[in-house]
């Protein structure tokens, strides 16, 4: 089963162009206003999956994820160029996307794969155990002063 969870980033600015972005069909991306690295996540059985679109991009040089506590960020530099015989093209910049993460993430389970310009990162979540636990009442000896 997979649920759709849309989380906050935390950035009002970012949560508005990608609002703009969605509401029209030119977007704001031709004004050059879209984030730099987009992202959709879900929960899969027991995995939360983010997947982040970064096309261009070369994991292996470019990009750098860390965990700290229960957020996730995604930090790297985009370097492309296009040519053709009368043209050319470039796009360039640094980019930090911060996604908070479920609770109780334990960073060393993390995953991340790049395929055709899509970073998948899956995080294994756990699910504790929340069953009754029934206390004992001892009875204590009265004391007497």
């Amino acid at each position: 089963m997979t649920t759709v969870a849309r989380r906050s980033t935390g950035s009002m600015m970012s949560e508005l162009l990608d609002w703009l972005d969605q509401g029209s069909p030119a977007g704001v991306r031709g004004l050059g206003l879209a984030p730099y690295v987009r992202v959709e996540d879900y929960t899969e059985d027991d995995t939360y999956v983010l997947r982040a679109e970064m096309p261009g991009i070369d994991p292996d040089k470019d990009v750098t994820l860390a965990i700290d506590e229960d957020v996730l960020t995604i930090r790297g530099e985009r370097r492309e160029e296009q040519k053709d015989k009368s043209h050319h093209e470039f796009h360039y910049g640094a980019f930090t996307r911060s996604i908070r993460l479920p609770k109780d993430v334990d960073p060393r389970e993390v995953t991340a794969t790049y395929v055709d310009g899509v970073l998948e990162v899956r995080v294994p979540t756990h699910h504790p155990d929340h069953k009754p636990v029934s206390i004992p009442v001892q009875r204590a000896e009265k004391t007497t002063d």
